[in-house]
This record gives structure tokens, sequence and C-alpha cells, in this order.
């Protein structure tokens, strides 16, 4: 059988959910401890919101250790998602905050347009992806509100500098993906047909890039809630830093 661009979008986007539910799960553990004897509903709540994506974790392994036992050798992945999850734990509390609210709306956006209506789609695929869209759904709501009070609690200094952090964080998510869609590319060009031109498997690196930067940063960055929230806490300074970061990536 043919490999499918598909097939190989599918192992990524599982791998990629898988590696960033890593430091989601370690960052929400963290915003717990600070309700520990405080607001218990709020310690219960993220609790709840880690276990989830531990288990996220799980069956993105699961189904991504079962989308490659049907694809050639020589897939490979470029990021090790303990080392990620190091990284960003480092940036400031509010900027992970933003980057986790931002990934918990474009999964809201990835299911009900792209996964939902695809009636292509292997069914356990999808019924993976639903039931993590249905979770997502609530977790947005904490990651919000964990944003907000953090935002409370920052000095216009410190607000400042977190937003340097998030665009940070941002280049490296997109450093990532360069190097995950050259990765699939390659993979892909070498079971499909190495003769391919060199300008055709130039448009085909770029088709790919641009497809898995739509899918985990502009998604985000243009939904309509990400939008309100951003432009709330951050100064019109501020906004422009951030779109003029955003605008080779968007612009690609």
């Amino acid at each position: 059988m043919a490999l499918s661009p598909l097939e190989i979008q599918g192992r990524t986007y599982a791998y990629i959910f898988g590696l960033v539910e890593r430091f989601i799960s370690a960052k929400m553990l963290d915003q717990g401890r600070a309700h520990v004897f405080d607001d218990q509903l709020a310690l219960e709540a993220l609790v709840r919101f880690s276990n989830d994506e531990i288990k996220h974790q799980e069956l993105f392994r699961r189904i991504e250790t079962m989308i490659g036992a049907q694809m050639p050798a020589g897939y490979r992945q470029v990021a090790d998602p303990n080392e990620v999850a190091r990284a960003v734990l480092a940036a400031s509390t509010w900027s992970v905050l933003a980057l986790t609210c931002h990934i918990e709306l474009f999964v809201q956006t990835h299911y009900t347009q792209s996964i939902a209506p695809h009636e292509a789609l292997c069914p356990l695929f999808k019924d993976v992806f639903k039931f993590h869209w249905k979770d997502e759904s609530r977790h947005v709501v904490l990651d919000e509100l964990e944003w907000k009070a953090e935002h409370a609690k920052c000095s216009p200094a410190e607000r400042d500098r977190a937003v340097d952090d998030l665009i940070a964080l941002v280049a490296a998510v997109d450093t990532i993906l360069q190097a995950q869609s050259e990765a699939d590319a390659d993979y892909f060009i070498r079971n499909v047909s190495p003769s391919f031109s060199v300008d055709e498997a130039a448009q085909i690196k770029a088709s790919v890039l641009s497809a898995y930067r739509w899918q985990y940063i502009i998604s985000g960055v243009q939904h309509p809630h990400f939008g309100r929230l951003l432009t709330q806490m951050t100064t019109p300074a501020q906004m422009a830093r951030i779109q003029a970061a955003l605008a080779p990536i968007i612009n690609h």
C-alpha cells in the first residue's frame, strides 16, 4: 500500500501533542501547588487537569505506535519531550500559561474544522481526538483563569519580560516545526518517489512547513478568543512586538 501524506501528518500530530502535553501536565501540577493550602476546588481541578494530560500522553504514544507499525522504517521525531518541557518550564509562568491557552484553543479549531468532518480518517484516530477535544474544552477554562490570576500578580516590568518569553517560546515551537516538517517531507520523498526534482522537493517541503505552522501556531493565534485574551493582557506596544515576531511565520 502506498504511503499517504495523511499517515505521516497523523503520526506527527500524535507525536507533537504528546510532546506538548508533557510540559502542560508538569505546569499544571506546579500551578496546583499554589492552591494546596488555599482553594481546594482549584487544587482538585488542576490535579484532574494534570491527570488528563498524562492520560493523553499515553493515548498519543499508543496511536503513534499503531500508525508507525503500518509505515516504512525511517520516520524521525526531531525533539525529545522532556528536553522541550525543561526548556519551556524555564520561561515565566505568564508566558507558559499563554502558550498553553493558545494550544488548548487551537485543539478546538482542529477538531471541529479538520477532524470531525473528515470522513476518510481512521475511526479510532477520530475517537481519540474527539475525547481529547472534549477534555481540552474544559481545560481551556482553567488555563484562562490561571493566566488571568498570574497576570494580576505580575508587575508591568514582569509582564513585559513575559511577552518576550512568549515570543521566544513561539519561536522555539517554530524551530521544532521547521525541523519536523523537513524530516517528514524527506521521509515522504524517500518512500514515494526519490526521483522528485529539486524544485518539486522544495515545494513539498514548503507545503508541509506551511501546514504545520497553521496547525500548531497560526490556528491558535487566529482563534478569536485567544486574540481577545492576549489583547486584554498586553499593551499596544507589546502586541505590536508579538505581531512583528509572528509576521514571518504567518506570511511564509
